[in-house]
């Protein structure tokens, strides 16, 4: 198992002979409130090579659980989310699946970060067996509403997973403007 930094990046596939799917897992702690909480929320971003979304059938998250093509599929298991990855069914238009975390603006409470002392990602094979952690680098979020914790990208034949860490302090306006959705 690799631990990265921000930047980094893991082979998957090359260094995994016969891996097809992996699981992307997310989790964190939130400091605890005595009224309503941050809800923290994941997405899964399909894109073309340019980081345009393919579409928004190309996004998964609680309220759309599979892709169109039935590649990436929300789950809830073990960790605090889920998203599982079936690499050999990922259409070939895709280059990149981004996996951005924001904070939920329906529901009352904190709507940054500010509450969230830790939090990571971790690529694991369906078995459990984890390839690669990141433990994202948390310091004075109180601006931050959503955050790119890393992405899946094809080089050449292979798969490879890149830790980011990047804040965005205009939420999911931001992430939409970045990969041209419509949310």
């Amino acid at each position: 198992m690799a631990s990265l930094i921000p930047g980094a990046n893991a082979a998957l596939t090359a260094e995994n002979p016969g891996l097809a799917e992996v699981l992307v897992a997310f989790g964190w702690e939130v400091i605890p409130s005595r009224g309503p909480q941050a809800e923290l929320v994941p997405l899964a971003i399909m894109s073309d090579r340019d980081d345009r979304a393919l579409s928004n059938e190309h996004l998964v998250f609680f309220n759309q659980l599979e892709s169109a093509d039935g590649s990436v599929t929300f789950a809830n298991e073990s960790d605090v989310e889920e998203i599982d990855v079936n690499l050999a069914l990922v259409p070939a238009e895709v280059e990149k699946i981004a996996f951005v975390v924001y904070v939920d603006p329906d529901v009352r409470g904190a709507v940054d970060f500010s509450a969230v002392r830790s939090a990571y990602v971790r690529v694991a094979t369906r078995d459990g067996r984890e390839l690669v952690r990141f433990d994202v680098p948390l310091g004075d979020n109180r601006s931050v509403h959503a955050m790119l914790f890393g992405e899946l990208y094809r080089h050449r034949a292979d798969w490879k997973f890149r830790a980011i860490g990047q804040g965005y302090a205009n939420g999911l306006a931001g992430v939409a403007r970045d990969f041209r959705i419509e949310l």
